[in-house]
């Protein structure tokens, strides 16, 4: 099964489902740009955004060489006493939602988000992994998630025990607020590898270009420490300058293209401009992916003329837990 790790929800809670987007800062300006990257209009902003464009990326899915899409939750940053903080996210999107979402289509899979300082973090946990969750997303500079804190062990333990894995972003972040930019680092997930977590460090570590700090290199090294550390290659086909030649070099070397997995991070706008401007991609292959109207589809195909194997969009079908569904 070929599988995007890496898709994100969106909505205005349109339908009762409990969405809501409300972009601030650089995400202000960059929200019709996004709507635009998956086919919408900006008044879908003020529409049915949860119905339109779930719809959307369902029709993408099934019209790419993919098989399935992994939908990611969005929950609120709290503090580290549980309380919510308020006015810090730009969007929210609930755990029900992304489940319902999968429950009616099979190319959907459901990554739930959980702050694990949550005071009801465990049963939230317990309900989510019975409903068929096969994933856990976070954002730990944007929503104040350090899983080093010893407090989230038992929380990581069930984690580990249940076969659930953690998808976490690392390296630098430019749509989003940032609370806490250390928590950018991929070691906020080593005490989670140690208790036995399957993790995926989403961009691998990687900064954007001449503003932010790049982890790359920190998250090739613990991959060596690490088996069950993965990285995925999500957004580095974005206008982001994530990607420099020598990253994609090492990333297709053997000993850590094991350890790569396919995700696009829609709606993020896609295009191999910038991997054709920096000598990544000839000229031919950037026009003949800048063709595919197709945004999940188009990201693949950037991905695949860049050289990453088959293997990338297969590889996390062996890892995931099975549920009932």
């Amino acid at each position: 099964m070929k599988i995007d790790c890496h898709v994100h929800v969106v909505g205005n809670g349109t339908g009762g489902t409990g969405c809501w987007y409300r972009p601030q800062g650089v995400t202000k300006h960059g929200a019709p740009f996004m709507l635009r990257s998956v086919g919408l209009p900006r008044q879908a902003l003020r529409g049915d955004l949860d119905g339109l464009y779930a719809a959307q990326v369902l029709r993408f899915v099934r019209e790419s060489s993919l098989d399935a899409a992994v939908i990611l939750a969005q929950d609120s940053p709290h503090r580290d006493d549980g309380t919510k903080i308020e006015g810090a996210g730009s969007f929210y999107v609930p755990n029900d939602h992304v489940l319902g979402l999968a429950r009616r289509h099979r190319e959907f899979l459901p990554a739930v988000s959980i702050h694990p300082a949550r005071r009801d973090a465990r049963d939230e946990l317990e309900r989510c992994l019975a409903a068929g969750a096969v994933m856990l997303k976070c954002l730990p500079n944007c929503q104040n998630i350090d899983w080093n804190d010893r407090r989230h062990t038992r929380f990581l333990e069930r984690m580990a025990e249940s076969g659930l894995i953690l998808l976490a972003h690392t390296g630098s972040e430019r749509t989003l607020p940032v609370l806490a930019p250390k928590l950018a680092d991929p070691r906020v997930l080593t005490r989670a590898l140690e208790i036995g977590v399957t993790c995926i460090a989403a961009h691998s570590g990687t900064g954007t270009m001449l503003v932010d700090p790049d982890y790359f290199d920190v998250f090739a090294e613990m991959t060596r420490r690490f088996p069950r550390l993965y990285g995925d290659n999500s957004a580095l086909a974005a206008v982001n300058f994530r990607l420099r030649p020598g990253a994609l070099q090492r990333m297709r070397e053997p000993e850590l293209a094991a350890r790569i997995l396919h995700g696009s991070d829609v709606p993020v706008p896609v295009t191999g401009a910038v991997m054709w401007a920096l000598g990544m991609m000839g000229w031919e292959e950037w026009r003949a992916t800048a063709r595919i109207a197709n945004p999940v589809e188009r990201d693949a195909a950037i991905k695949r003329a860049l050289g990453f194997g088959e293997e990338t969009f297969t590889r996390l079908a062996g890892l995931l837990r099975k549920t009932a569904g």
